[in-house]
């Protein structure tokens, strides 16, 4: 049985106020909130590693008391339901109150090590934040939370997990494009799992509102229940240095993403978390071709805030409004400054080190920068697939270098032709960096399909596995999530799952852009 601690709860002021109808929410870090039942709770998926962590077997997860509560149905003991009150900058423009709209938290479960974990219901119905919207969420959207919380955790990237995908039962009307045409949609509900959901955007609002006392008290209350290395030592507990250690690990995050070529779609700050963590999956997506300037999200293809080159500088950007909250609670802000330059130095070292690892070079030299620039130039030229590119590196033959090896993750006949002079060139060019090293085949080889998965969720397989749940049979989701399980290794008769982006899915919704609908 789930073991509950809920600190956030007990240490943290609520909302006196128990209607859960749209309002503003003052003086208060959450609202007392119950999920609305559906109408026939059915458990789709679930992880067993994430389901592992908080002590529960195959039996625990499908018994009727579970399902219930995963489903917004029913609580637990110990369960207490509320959603947390934050706000945010959206697309560089302060929004100010936001906070959970279609997300009930269930509570903080301790296992048996001693490990916290929040429980987080999203699409259990509405919150006093959810504005005008209805708190629900659809089957497609849930399918691609679920298997990309676990595809990248399992690909080493932080990210918050996902315990459970269930159907509801009930229908959904969503405009998925906004375009005047809204269609019932299957619903269902995702149970979300991290450490902590805290976000950049819990400290801005109470900063803008002046609620400075509010302020120092989830400061403190963070850094004792997220960060206590530095909370038990008191020289090592100050808010700089905490502030310091949210831009490294926001650093090493926004590494991850671009090293296997995810691209968030909207990080906006209320989508950032505290922790470091990838957080809140919504119109998400691969890189296929490689393309520096690509995003998944309708709603930015005009502007390209958030496409996959810039997701470092956003996230610096976020970093910075995040500081001017805090600021509010220091004297000087030295050392905040001083924490964004941190950012800087972690982001450069770290990327370095992670695209030596997927090139096989034993350690990063400076002029490795320009052979690596001239590569992606060449890979967006040449409308090369990011993933099957570098995962088929691996087999170059650097004593005779040819081009062959690296054709099939190609994706236009024409270019290929045009652009393989420029390609032999580059790859003559690497396999001579790589006689340098004098390294043994054997090795290289490794600690490249180590840093080069083979398998990532491809924007149209996660869409055929919708295509098919849809319809009713899940069975594609748990093909999905068992190759994701091992996304570094060569996985005989799965083939299929590593095939890059078909000519079929490169301009359909859902395979190429998506919308923040769901």
């Amino acid at each position: 049985m789930l073991q509950f601690d809920n600190r956030f709860l007990r240490e943290l002021p609520g909302d006196p106020e128990r209607r859960n109808e749209p309002r503003q929410v003052f003086g208060a870090c959450w609202s007392p909130v119950d999920p609305t039942p559906v109408a026939a709770p059915r458990l789709l998926a679930y992880s067993r590693e994430v389901a592992a962590a908080l002590d529960l077997d195959e039996a625990a997860m499908q018994t009727p008391e579970m399902v219930a509560a995963l489903a917004g149905n029913a609580l637990l003991p110990g369960m207490v339901t509320y959603a947390s009150c934050y706000g945010g900058h959206q697309f560089g423009q302060w929004a100010g109150q936001l906070g959970d709209g279609r997300a009930i938290l269930l509570g903080e479960v301790i296992n048996r090590r001693q490990q916290r974990f929040e429980l987080q219901l999203k699409g259990a119905g509405p919150t006093p934040y959810s504005r005008r919207a209805d708190g629900r969420a659809v089957l497609r959207s849930s399918i691609r939370e679920f298997l990309c919380s676990e595809a990248m955790h399992h690909l080493g990237v932080p990210t918050t997990r996902a315990l459970s995908l269930v159907g509801t039962g009930e229908s959904v009307v969503r405009d998925m494009f906004y375009d005047g045409h809204p269609v019932a949609e299957p619903g269902a509900v995702v149970c979300r799992v991290a450490p902590s959901f805290t976000r950049f955007g819990h400290f801005e609002l109470l900063a803008a509102r002046g609620e400075r006392g509010l302020l120092q008290r989830l400061v403190d209350f963070t850094i004792a229940r997220d960060f206590p290395t530095l909370h038990s030592d008191p020289e090592q507990g100050g808010l700089g240095l905490w502030f310091s250690e949210i831009c490294e690990r926001t650093a090493r995050l926004m590494v991850h993403w671009m090293r296997v070529g995810f691209v968030h779609g909207v990080m906006n700050t209320d989508n950032m978390s505290i922790l470091g963590l990838t957080i809140d999956y919504g119109p998400y997506g691969w890189v296929d071709n490689f393309d520096p300037g690509w995003t998944p999200n309708t709603t930015d293809a005009s502007s390209r805030r958030y496409c996959f080159a810039r997701q470092p500088a956003i996230a610096r950007w976020n970093l910075e409004r995040l500081a001017d909250a805090l600021a509010r609670l220091v004297p000087r802000t030295d050392e905040l400054a001083a924490a964004l330059e941190r950012y800087d130095e972690i982001y450069a070292a770290e990327f370095c080190a992670a695209f030596a690892g997927k090139l096989g070079l034993r350690a990063w030299r400076h002029d490795d920068a320009e052979l690596l620039e001239d590569l992606f130039e060449l890979m967006r030229q040449a409308e090369i697939d990011m993933t099957e590119f570098f995962r088929s590196l691996a087999r170059l033959d650097i004593e005779q270098p040819h081009l062959d090896v690296v054709l099939g993750a190609c994706y236009r006949d024409d270019l290929r032709q045009r652009y393989s002079t420029g390609l032999t060139r580059w790859l003559a060019r690497y396999a001579a960096r790589l006689r340098q090293d004098g390294e043994a085949v054997a090795t290289r080889t490794a600690r490249m399909n180590a840093a080069n998965p083979r398998f990532v969720l491809r924007n149209y397989l996660a869409q055929q596995a919708i295509d098919h749940a849809e319809q009713g049979d899940t069975q594609m989701i748990h093909h999905l999530l068992e190759v994701l399980r091992r996304p570094y290794d060569e996985q005989a008769g799965r083939e299929a799952f590593s095939a890059k982006r078909p000519d079929w899915a490169r301009h359909r919704a859902g395979c190429s852009m998506l919308s923040c609908s769901s």
